[in-house]
C-alpha cells in the first residue's frame, strides 16, 4: 500500500449541490482515504490507495458529474498551485 496525493483541478464549480456531487463521486472510489475541497481555488486534495486506484479514476468519476478536471501529482511543477 503507497498512500499517494494529487490535486485535481475541478472548473465551473460554483454551488453547494456541485460540491456535493464531487464529494460523492470521489468518496465513492475504493483506496480513496482523504478529500479536501478547495472551492476558492477549484482543486480537491485527494490521498489515494495507489494499490486500489488511480489518478485517472479520480477524473472519471468527477467528469461523470460534468465538471471539467485536470489532475497534478501535489508536487509537480505542472500543478497551478506547486508553489502555494
Amino acid at each position: 500500500m503507497a498512500i499517494q496525493m494529487a490535486q485535481v483541478s475541478i472548473e465551473n464549480i460554483d454551488d453547494a449541490e456541485g460540491l456535493d456531487s464531487v464529494m460523492t463521486a470521489l468518496k465513492n472510489i475504493s483506496g480513496v482515504t482523504a478529500i479536501n475541497l478547495d472551492p476558492k481555488h477549484n482543486v480537491a486534495t485527494v490521498s489515494y490507495d495507489d494499490t486500489d486506484t488511480s489518478i485517472h479514476a479520480l477524473t472519471a468519476a468527477i467528469s461523470m458529474v460534468d465538471y471539467v478536471t485536470q489532475p497534478f501529482p501535489i508536487d509537480s511543477p505542472q500543478n497551478p498551485h506547486h508553489d502555494d
